[in-house]
């Protein structure tokens, strides 16, 4: 076996959740997707899909009606975007998956914000690339750029600058002017840029387009860009496992040949309701963020209240990421928590190492009082805790 997968981290979130899977008292919020099924109408597209025997292989950058109608919704969104550049995968996962397979080349450095979703630093690190880590840094409850550490990080040297904004674990996002800075110096670093932005809708300050500021705004078609999104978060899609890259023209020939080495190609019944979500895009994507809002409200709060707790409210995400002063150690925390108080978080260390002692709470709830009952778990076992030694 490679020494490279040897050193693979198992996934810490996965731990926690193996130890309370199962057991009926835990409320969990450990996992990054919602509890509401993909709407009726999506589904129903899937089926019709299978009931006219659309078993078939597709094209490797997908289905051309599919590929139209993303570049459709993306330029509703952004600058123009040509339906030429969209690239169709078996989710984001392997979207992202494939952008690092075609930038990156064992040794090269990769550089990436953290703390983030751990597959976005296990993809280089997979690859044989060295990723060097820039953090953000913790304020009370709220974690920021400091961009200047940032841009001086990224040199000639790197190959590739990942960033996932509106960020996973900690809500984070970067502004436009943040962006373009970080284009510019890209250009004259000659460095790539991977842009996460699957959470660009589900963003809560007030915008003239409904989403988080993208790197699309700033930059040009054939700048060394490429931005992933999915379906999963603001269509209620996750098991789908539907996604796509918008990338630049000179990459899109070379992408279709890596998905064909992967994937082949993403099945046509979930093409097709890829397809009937952009149609309901209006209907169902506003709701879904009008209730993660309401959530949030009504989480954040109330976290805010328990002695101990930094919190500050996301700018974006399904995530409130707070701290327990005195506990030191994420991952015996949650195992504790789970055990202790039937209450299943994601531990804080499973995104970076200097989110010690933070915990991740996925607060994508249809049932806001599911939250204030888990706050009050946490709160019950602080009272009759000492942190561990």
């Amino acid at each position: 076996m490679r020494e490279a997968i040897q050193n693979l981290e198992a996934s810490k979130i996965r731990e926690v959740a193996n130890a309370g899977m199962g057991r009926a008292d835990v409320l969990a919020f450990w996992f990054g997707e919602g509890d509401e099924v993909t709407p009726e109408p999506i589904r129903q597209a899937a089926i019709e899909s299978l009931q006219r025997g659309e078993t078939f292989y597709a094209h490797n950058l997908g289905l051309p009606e599919l590929r139209q109608a993303i570049a459709g919704y993306m330029s509703s969104l952004h600058p123009s975007i040509d339906a030429g550049r969209i690239a169709v995968t078996s989710g984001g996962v392997s979207a992202l998956m494939l952008a690092v397979q075609a930038l990156v080349d064992a040794g090269d450095e990769v550089v990436a914000v953290t703390p983030v979703w751990p597959n976005l630093t296990a993809q280089p690190a997979i690859l044989g690339a060295r990723v060097r880590r820039v953090s953000l840094v913790p304020k009370g409850g709220e974690w920021t750029l400091d961009l200047d550490a940032l841009l001086a990080a990224v040199t000639p040297a790197t190959k590739l600058l990942v960033v996932n904004a509106p960020n996973n674990p900690t809500g984070w996002t970067l502004t436009r002017a943040e962006q373009q800075a970080i284009v510019t110096h890209c250009r004259r670093t000659g460095t790539w840029i991977l842009a996460d932005e699957v959470y660009e809708r589900l963003y809560y300050e007030p915008t003239p387009n409904a989403c988080a500021p993208s790197f699309l705004d700033v930059a040009e078609p054939d700048d060394r860009l490429v931005v992933v999104h999915s379906f999963s978060k603001s269509f209620l899609m996750t098991g789908w496992r539907l996604g796509w890259l918008v990338l630049p023209p000179t990459l899109v020939d070379a992408m279709g040949k890596l998905i064909e080495f992967n994937t082949s190609c993403t099945s046509v019944f979930t093409q097709r309701a890829g397809i009937a979500a952009l149609g309901l895009g209006n209907e169902v994507t506003p709701r879904v963020v009008a209730q993660l809002k309401s959530c949030r409200d009504r989480l954040v709060p109330l976290l805010a209240r328990v002695p101990g707790v930094q919190v500050a409210p996301a700018r974006g995400g399904m995530y409130a990421f707070f701290r327990l002063e005195g506990f030191d150690d994420s991952l015996a925390l949650a195992k504790r928590l789970v055990a202790e108080a039937g209450l299943g978080l994601a531990p804080g260390n499973a995104f970076a190492p200097e989110a010690q002692g933070w915990l991740r709470w996925c607060f994508a709830s249809k049932d806001a009082e599911r939250l204030a009952q888990g706050v009050d778990r946490l709160e019950g076992w602080l009272q009759g805790r000492q942190p561990a030694a």
